[in-house]
C-alpha cells in the first residue's frame, strides 16, 4: 500500500484479545476504517477501555491485528519502514535522571540508529523548538513534568519523522506547560509535519486538532472536524422580567423540551429559526424579554453526548 495523500490508513481493522481458558475472547477494536491526512492534527477521543491503546501500538507495528489493514507514511503497520518515517511520545514515559537533557538525546539517537554527527546537528534546533535551550546541559532529574514532555517532543522528532504520534502529550502538565505544548503542536504543522494525538483532555484537543476521530467499546462512533462534534440541536436561553405561571405552561405545552430556572427559560429546538416562535408567543402574552442568547455546547458535552447515545445526538 502506498498512498501519498494519507499518512495513516486504516482498513477494515479489528482486534481480538484472548482472555484465558473458558473466558470469552475481548474484542478491543471492531471493523475500524479512518483515514489522516498529511499535514493535519488528527485527535483520537475515547473513554478507558474504548481502544485507543490498542489501534496506536498496531500502527506502530507492536501488535498485530486481528484483520484488517493498517498503514503509516504508505507502508504496513508491520513493515520497518513506517517505523523510521514516524515518531513517537509514550504516556507516562521515563528517561534516565542521572542524563542531561543532550546527552539523553544522543543516547535515544544512538539507539535509533543514528550517527553521532547526525544527532550533534539537531540536538540544539530541538531544544530551540521545544523551548529547554537553556536546559539542555541539566540534569533530568531537575525538570518539572512539562520540560519532560517537551523533552519526549524533541525526542520523538529525533529523526524528522513525518509523523508524530503523542500519546497524553499535555497529561500532567500545568496550565503554561499545556499552552506551551500547544504552541509547539501547531508549529509542528506549520512545519508541514502530521501529529497523531491520543489525549482525554477534550479542551487540549478543541484548541489544536484539525479533525477528530471518537474511539467507544472498540468501535468508530465518528470522524470529522472538531466543529461537527458540536452538530448538536440548538438551544438558547431567553431571559425575561418576570413570568406568570400561565405564559410558562403555554410555552412547555409548545415547546416540551423549555426548561424554567426563574425568569429564565432554556429551550431545546429542533432548527433555529424556531426561536421566533417562542420569542413571537412570548411578546403575544406582553413578556418583556431581557435576553436571547444561544447555548454554546462544549466538546466535552458533545463527546459525553455522542457516547451515552451511541454514536447519535439525540
Amino acid at each position: 500500500m502506498n498512498d501519498s495523500n494519507a499518512a495513516v490508513r486504516v482498513i477494515g481493522l479489528s482486534k481480538q484479545y484472548a482472555a484465558g481458558f473458558r473466558r470469552t475472547p475481548v474484542l478491543a477494536l471492531s471493523d475500524v476504517t479512518l483515514d489522516v491526512g498529511n499535514n493535519e492534527i488528527f485527535g483520537l477521543l475515547g473513554p478507558n477501555g474504548a481502544g485507543k491503546t490498542t489501534l496506536i501500538k498496531i500502527l506502530l507495528g507492536s501488535l498485530l491485528p486481528t484483520s484488517g489493514t493498517a498503514a503509516v507514511n504508505g507502508f504496513g503497520g508491520g513493515d520497518w519502514r513506517s517505523r523510521l518515517s514516524a515518531g513517537y511520545l509514550p504516556e507516562n514515559h521515563r528517561f534516565p535522571p542521572y542524563l542531561t537533557g543532550r546527552q539523553m538525546l544522543f543516547c535515544f539517537g544512538g539507539m535509533a540508529g543514528l550517527s553521532r554527527n547526525d544527532i550533534r546537528g539537531k540536538v540544539d534546533s530541538l531544544f530551540e523548538l521545544v523551548g529547554l535551550s537553556q536546559w539542555q546541559n541539566t540534569k533530568i532529574r531537575k525538570y518539572s513534568k512539562g520540560m519532560m514532555q517537551r523533552l519526549g517532543l524533541a525526542q520523538a522528532l529525533l529523526n524528522d519523522p513525518q509523523l508524530i504520534f503523542l500519546d497524553e502529550p499535555t497529561d500532567g502538565v500545568d496550565p503554561v506547560g499545556r499552552h506551551e505544548i500547544r504552541t509547539i503542536l501547531l508549529n509542528l504543522k506549520k512545519a508541514g509535519k502530521t501529529v497523531f494525538l491520543n489525549s482525554h483532555l477534550l479542551a487540549e484537543v478543541e484548541a489544536v486538532c484539525d479533525r477528530v476521530a471518537i474511539l467507544n467499546k472498540g468501535k468508530l462512533i465518528k470522524v470529522g472536524p472538531v466543529s461537527g462534534l458540536l452538530d448538536v440541536k440548538p438551544a438558547y436561553h431567553v431571559e425575561t422580567a418576570g413570568l406568570d405561571e400561565a405564559v410558562a405552561l403555554e410555552v412547555m405545552n409548545s415547546f416540551p423540551t423549555a426548561k424554567f430556572e426563574g425568569t429564565v427559560i432554556t429551550v431545546t429546538l429542533e432548527a433555529p429559526r424556531q426561536i421566533n416562535d417562542v420569542i413571537d408567543m412570548l411578546r403575544r402574552r406582553n413578556v418583556e424579554l431581557v435576553s436571547v442568547a444561544p447555548v454554546k455546547i462544549s466538546l466535552e458535552e458533545s463527546f459525553l453526548e455522542l457516547i451515552q447515545g451511541g454514536g447519535h445526538h439525540e
